[in-house]
């Protein structure tokens, strides 16, 4: 059970909260810290002190003194006009981890949004009353503000939500509960949409694929080496121990665990070939890069995630500081290099495809004894190259770019919510190249046989012959593909 505003959140709690929304809880603590910067907001706003975004309008308009009778309209008016969001919905998970992380923030006590509201947020997650939030719209900046207005319409009995994986109108999804919307009060609005949770989710549900498919890419060059048989002296501890990378030494050892009692590498041990191509060879410095890529980008949204990010931040009744913790740029930074990361594991696994089509040592050209007649896996082939070719037009570097926004006041922008979405993108695009190397090497592996693999290759092979049968003559084998890539998304392959 894990304290919101309280404990200190690891990605692994956030998928726990995500199966079971009661694993986290608010305690007496954690409602204590609330209702105190509740009290503190209230009295600012009944002050003759002029504080941004408590009773001054935003933006370009901090310089408007609001009044305290419109104090409320003034938050009211923030949500609904900052929902302008568009394109396809974000995943219901995104928007839920949204609300987690969200509801972490607010209860550290630092925003001054009531506990009626951060209570009713809970809710939703309980009762699965889940915001509709548009993909598009946020320049990382001033935080997520479209998408967290989007995800906040709901308190308000406005908006739609997600309802048994149907979207509804709110006030449907309300009544059906028996709840009824929210009056906001000074500062709550500004606190609920001020923050970077949308590029925090978008970091978190990556990172958790991520770690995936990089423990299932060391795998799938495992398969391949096998079917190629190739050398597995390059993954010596020796070696790797005079170029101590941390990412390196930990694939190298997968690679030795991979491949230990496999006959296939001991009958490469005697024979003529010097050494193997460099995506076969170079498996732990490449696959290496990108696990520190994720062990990076990992440290840094585990600090977001226990961070505020609202502003301003309201310290005290007498102390209020506005400033810019809700600027994206140090997530959309490692963002931008992680998907790079995720973009050449795909790089190097269309390297390693290529080579088992070649019909060396010992493989059928294209991995059919009938070529010619039969096209055999020359095809798939291309779709591996289309895919890793959309994904370095994905590496581009959202956070390269910056336009000014809100007449200036916000005149560099991170960009991260953009980050965030390739790097899902590009992951996604992974799974579908790791399908097409897994079904080549598990084809190339019926030409050793009766040799042997390593446990986990031979448990790899297996899995994929429950779903996709020897390739003796061409058919439908978009399918095939399909179908590894459906066990690669279950997380069926055994990569640990």
């Amino acid at each position: 059970m894990k304290i919101y505003g309280v404990d200190t959140f690891t990605i692994k709690d956030i998928m726990a909260i995500l199966k079971d929304p009661n694993h986290a809880k608010l305690n007496k603590e954690a409602k204590q810290k609330i209702l105190k910067s509740q009290k503190n907001v209230q009295k600012i706003v009944a002050s003759d002190r002029t504080v941004y975004g408590i009773n001054t309008g935003f933006g370009p308009l901090c310089d408007v003194k609001i009044s305290e009778a419109e104090t409320a309209l003034l938050q009211h008016n923030l949500i609904i006009s900052h929902a302008v969001g568009v394109g396809k919905p974000i995943a219901k998970d995104y928007s839920r981890v949204m609300i987690i992380a969200k509801v972490h923030a607010l209860s550290k006590g630092f925003s001054g949004v009531s506990l009626e509201v951060i209570e009713r947020l809970i809710l939703m997650l309980e009762k699965d009353i889940i915001p509709v939030v548009p993909e598009q719209g946020s320049v990382g900046a001033s935080g997520d503000l479209a998408p967290l207005a989007h995800l906040v319409l709901p308190l308000l009995g406005l908006g739609k939500v997600w309802q048994n994986n149907e979207i509804v109108e709110t006030g449907k999804a309300l009544k059906k509960h028996g709840l009824k919307p929210l009056q906001l009060g000074p500062k709550e609005g500004l606190g609920l949409i001020n923050g970077t949770q949308f590029i925090l989710a978008h970091a978190i549900l990556g990172l958790n694929k991520f770690k995936y498919l990089l423990d299932l890419a060391d795998l799938t060059a495992a398969v391949s080496l096998e079917a190629y048989r190739g050398s597995a002296s390059p993954f010596k501890k020796e070696l790797h121990d005079i170029r101590p990378f941390d990412g390196s030494r930990k694939v190298a050892s997968r690679m030795r665990k991979f491949l230990k009692d496999s006959d296939n590498l001991k009958s490469h041990e005697f024979c003529d070939r010097v050494q193997d191509p460099y995506s076969m060879r170079c498996v732990p410095q490449v696959h290496g890069a990108s696990r520190n890529a994720y062990e990076h980008l990992k440290n840094l949204a585990q600090t977001e995630l226990n961070s505020v990010t609202d502003n301003p931040i309201v310290l005290s009744a007498e102390e209020s500081i506005s400033g810019g913790n809700f600027h994206g740029q140090l997530l959309a930074l490692p963002l931008d290099y992680a998907t790079l990361a995720v973009a050449e594991l795909g790089n190097i696994s269309d390297r390693r495809s290529y080579l088992l089509l070649e019909g060396k040592y010992g493989l059928p050209r294209l991995l059919t004894e009938s070529s010619g007649l039969n096209s055999g896996f020359m095809i798939p082939q291309y779709t591996s190259a289309a895919l890793v070719t959309e994904n370095k037009t994905l590496c581009f570097p959202a956070s390269a770019d910056s336009i000014p926004t809100s007449l200036g006041q916000e005149d560099h922008v991170s960009m991260g919510s953009i980050s965030g979405r390739k790097f899902n993108q590009v992951l996604g695009n992974l799974e579908n190249i790791l399908s097409v190397e897994l079904m080549f090497g598990a084809q190339g592996l019926e030409f050793r046989r009766p040799a042997k693999c390593g446990k986990f290759v031979e448990n790899a092979y297996a899995l994929i012959r429950t779903k996709v049968a020897k390739l003796e003559e061409d058919r439908l084998i978009g399918e095939d593909m399909l179908a590894i890539a459906d066990l690669i998304r279950e997380r069926k392959f055994e990569v640990n």
